[in-house]
């Protein structure tokens, strides 16, 4: 649970360096008290692989019960370290703050599994209580100032104490950070700016509750004609769902993964509207899951608590610690790319309205998009889903990480470790050159009621020197429709292209080298780069050739279908740059104003008129909807940050490419340890630098996207 990362060190002046990671642990640890928790679920993990989650023993009443001593536990580390005579150092200071709260981290990592991926009334209730008690136990943190003098005089006196260029960085961050979290605040300060922080927490949880209740919803499709242009997979998958409800006929849940394959294939124009509108309008509908009030008391506490801390808004106290810095500098990215989005869009719906013959309404544009594609490129996605195998993908995307970083993947017998779900299966991951054990990795792949939507990375325990370098335990959760017994899952090009970004995540985990634990950490605008670049290779020949085969003639793509796929790779990216970045623009918008606004849906139009976003695309994020910005602070003023990742992304790409084997071991080898091991031991534009060998060139991302580079 340490707030902050600090590097190798001695223990005082003229001692850097002078122990080893576990010789500095012992005498850290030695400052903690001694603690025999109580809790089932604070119980040290037992079993290989240095121990693993005990999902199942987990509970809803046995979780609050173990939140609520770990947070103890915590406090009794924390005022060890804060309250101890001895002058302060790296080690008995820092590097203890890295080794405390060990109990409560543990927990916290249950905690996120099974309110994130199980959900359900039981389990909302312990989040909603936990939420605000956490917010309160890490204000406890932040405003303890006897802590704060003792990070303070490890940074201030860092050249003194002899610390390193990587000591030094990290004190200091720690120092920042403490600051940014309201340190130097009074004590009327710090009580108004944890008044905030518990409301936020509240009204955090209150918004994800409420988006996901709408996402539980579904539209029934009554009659064949409804569902008549699906893919006979995707209708398979409507089917078997309607009758896990006992509905008569079909029916589209209202997440992501179900409602796009609808809204690009199904031909019943009226019953694409009916499924867009239900889809787009989650946490709009003026009724009991309405999060636009929600959003309002949002906005303003973060106004507040950025003003508080002296800072004109919430995007300038938010962007202090990430590469773009201000939020002027993701605008003037933004707006780069925003132009020739838009000019792109009205190219596209021409092109669309010649075939369709009426005006293209949002309902309207992923379906004609995909006939204007097949006309253009005699590309049709149904020629592609037979390729994309939901077992075929993640077997070619362990293939990458052979290939690149040696890693190899073995799917272990269900029973061998602990799983908080039936579905989940657990792999361990290798280094192949060593045989030595590196972690393991668990999938999640099918959605359920209760689990949160979308695709996302989580680890449950990462790698750290200082902690005796354990067992990895990284997780990848996904949303696709369980198939019937024996049915495959078929995915689309861009499904297979998200389970390599996510699988890019877990690399960048899996490849951590670091002596504390905090430095795993990179700025956000950053940490998208890693899991991003990995989207390219999907369609790289090997893959293909190896893994992507035909599902029932176990026959490659032929090299025709290839072309046709490359041919049309900047296809529809009008589309896509414009969903997206709409919602990047609008959150930066919303957390510069001078005063929050409280009537957030005409905001929401206010700031897209402003602009001029084509009337035919909806924000890939609505904000009544826009979790990443409303369940905690940690994409709010940063969903730019998919962008500036694009850019290093893109750049990276033609770096491999212009080697001339996208495979290259060499390129590859540089990039693991430098992108990846290091985590955030250094500048991560520094090391982009060190990487390629100079500052990153946007002119990559505008030729991916077919946008004009002058």
């Amino acid at each position: 649970m340490a707030l902050t990362g600090c590097a190798t060190a001695g223990s005082g002046a003229g001692q850097a360096g002078a122990m080893t990671p576990a010789q500095e642990a012992q005498m850290a640890r030695a400052i903690l008290p001694a603690q025999t928790p109580r809790a089932e679920l604070l119980q040290p993990w037992t079993g290989a692989y240095d121990g693993t989650p005990p999902w199942d023993k987990v509970t809803p009443a046995k979780l609050r019960e173990a939140m609520v001593e770990a947070m103890d536990l915590a406090r009794a580390d924390v005022a060890a370290v804060a309250n101890n005579p001895e002058p302060p150092t790296f080690t008995n200071t820092l590097v203890a703050m890295e080794l405390w709260g060990a109990p409560l981290d543990q927990v916290v990592n249950i905690y996120g599994v099974m309110t994130g991926n199980i959900g359900g009334e039981a389990y909302d209730a312990v989040d909603t209580e936990m939420s605000p008690l956490l917010s309160a136990f890490f204000d406890e943190i932040n405003f303890n100032d006897a802590l704060f003098q003792r990070v303070k005089t490890v940074a201030d006196n860092a050249d003194a104490m002899g610390l390193n260029a990587q000591q030094k960085r990290l004190a200091e961050r720690s120092r920042d950070s403490f600051i940014r979290s309201g340190a130097n605040l009074d004590a009327a300060g710090k009580a108004e700016l944890g008044r905030i922080n518990t409301a936020l927490s509240t009204a955090f949880t209150r918004f994800g509750q409420k988006v996901v209740a709408d996402e539980n919803a579904w539209t029934v499709v009554p009659t064949a004609a409804g569902v008549t242009g699906l893919p006979e997979s995707n209708k398979a998958a409507a089917a078997s769902a309607a009758r896990a409800k006992n509905i008569d006929g079909w029916i589209i849940m209202n997440t992501r993964s179900s409602v796009d394959p609808f809204l690009t294939f199904a031909d019943d124009r009226a019953m694409r509207e009916q499924v867009w509108k239900k889809f787009v309008d989650r946490g709009d509908n003026g009724d009991a899951n309405d999060t636009n009030a929600t959003i309002a008391e949002i906005v303003r506490l973060r106004d507040q608590r950025a003003k508080l801390l002296g800072y004109r808004n919430h995007a300038e106290w938010r962007m202090q610690d990430t590469m773009a810095k201000t939020p002027a500098a993701a605008q003037r990215l933004m707006d780069r790319v925003w132009t020739p989005a838009r000019a792109r869009v009205a190219e596209e719906v021409a092109d669309m309205r010649a075939i369709a013959g009426f005006d293209i309404e949002p309902w309207d544009y992923l379906y004609f998009a995909e006939k204007v594609r097949k006309a253009k490129y005699d590309l049709d996605q149904n020629e592609l889903k037979p390729y994309f195998e939901l077992n075929a993908v993640r077997a070619g995307s362990f293939y990458m990480a052979e290939r690149l970083y040696g890693f190899t993947f073995t799917e272990m017998p269900k029973g061998a470790v602990s799983i908080f779900e039936p579905d989940v299966v657990t792999y361990e991951v290798h280094d192949k050159a060593t045989g030595r054990l590196i972690g393991l990795y668990y999938t999640d792949d099918y959605a359920r009621a209760g689990k949160r939507s979308g695709a996302w990375m989580t680890t449950y325990r990462s790698f750290s020197q200082l902690d005796g370098s354990k067992v990895i335990l990284a997780s990848n959760n996904n949303n696709f429709t369980k198939p019937e017994p024996g049915e495959p899952v078929l995915l689309s090009l861009d499904d297979a292209e998200t389970m390599f970004h996510e699988f890019g995540h877990a690399l960048h985990y899996l490849s951590s080298v670091v002596t504390y634990p905090s430095y795993g950490n990179t700025p956000r605008d950053f940490v998208e780069y890693p899991s991003q670049v990995h989207e390219h290779w999907v369609l790289s020949r090997p893959i293909l050739d190896g893994y992507l085969k035909h599902y029932q003639t176990g026959e490659a793509m032929p090299q025709a279908l290839v072309d046709k796929i490359q041919a049309a790779a900047t296809f529809n990216q009008g589309y896509a740059t414009v969903s997206y970045l709409s919602s990047a623009i609008v959150d930066m918008d919303l957390h510069t104003q001078a005063t929050p606004p409280t009537d957030i849906d005409a905001f929401e139009k206010a700031s897209l008129a402003r602009i001029g976003m084509p009337k035919e695309i909806v924000m890939r994020h609505r904000l009544p909807q826009f979790n990443h910005l409303f369940t905690s602070d940690a994409y709010s003023a940063g969903y730019y940050s998919y962008l500036w990742s694009e850019t290093m992304d893109a750049d990276t790409w033609a770096y491999f490419e212009e080697s001339g084997d996208v495979f290259n071991p060499e390129i590859g080898g540089r990039f693991k340890s430098i992108i990846l091991a290091p985590g955030n031991t250094t500048d991560r534009a520094d090391a982009y630098r060190q990487f390629r060998g100079r500052d990153v060139d946007v002119t990559a991302l505008l030729k991916v996207r077919g946008f004009p580079v002058s």
